[in-house]
């Protein structure tokens, strides 16, 4: 069910994502060479506890951690393990965090040292394709606006697009309805209204968009070994600019 959030639960869902991206300013320095997975994880949940917030995806679907850590063709829900970084590589952090009862969700992809150029244009253009997806999250138009937008940015640049996962909306569960995906069709799906929130997040490919699970039934990887980079907001609809609620608390 979809739900429409009052003014005051948008400012407690804006406190919670404001939490993750300070996680995310935060562990920017620790993202180096050397440093392991669970290394950083251990940083990203002290740091979200210290602010009063727990981390939303610790236990979350049996996830045992409380951030994804996702290396170079792994696309998503990574697990942090004694894997040390190395230069070249490139890692999304999915951090969310909870504030009373209430969600922020935002994921990121982070160079590690010099990284290749191919690399850097696909880092590049998936987090162009995010914005591409939020100009259109405004009340009036329609969820396939949003991934109409996203997958016509990414086949421009000739980046494949995974469809196994998609946005989602956010409030007092990080995993709410309505499914947001990175494709589709000028208007057609749900209509955008005023006080919904939801989280866009373009997972993008340098080579194929065919994935395989592991065995964990959890952590996605590319099937050609090409990597991936994946970028998400969560955003509140307003009847004008959609608000970031996942950047600084004076965004929007």
């Amino acid at each position: 069910m979809v739900t429409i959030k009052s003014p005051r639960e948008i400012e407690l869902l804006r406190i919670a994502g404001n939490v993750v991206y300070q996680t995310h300013q935060y562990i920017k320095p620790f993202i180096k060479p050397g440093i392991t997975t669970k290394e950083l994880d251990k940083l990203c949940e002290d740091f979200i506890r210290s602010k009063g917030c727990t981390p939303s995806f610790k236990g979350c679907e049996g996830f045992p951690n409380a951030v994804c850590m996702s290396v170079n063709d792994c696309i998503v829900h990574g697990y942090p393990s004694d894997y040390k970084l190395k230069e070249g590589d490139i890692i999304t952090l999915d951090i969310g965090a909870c504030y009373k009862g209430y969600h922020g969700d935002s994921g990121w992809t982070y160079a590690v040292g010099n990284i290749s150029d191919d690399d850097k244009f696909l880092m590049e253009h998936t987090e162009k394709a995010l914005y591409e997806g939020i100009k259109e999250a405004v009340a009036g138009n329609r969820v396939g606006d949003i991934g109409y937008a996203v997958e016509k940015y990414a086949l421009e640049h000739n980046l494949g697009v995974v469809k196994e996962f998609v946005g989602h909306g956010v409030g007092t569960e990080v995993h709410e309805d309505p499914s947001v995906p990175n494709y589709g069709k000028k208007g057609t799906g749900l209509r955008l209204k005023e006080g919904m929130v939801i989280a866009i997040e373009p997972m993008l490919t340098f080579g194929s968009e065919e994935i395989e699970i592991d065995d964990n039934g959890l952590t996605a990887y590319t099937y050609d070994g090409s990597n991936a980079a994946h970028y998400e907001h969560t955003i509140a609809i307003t009847n004008g600019e959609p608000i970031i609620l996942t950047g600084e608390m004076n965004n929007g």
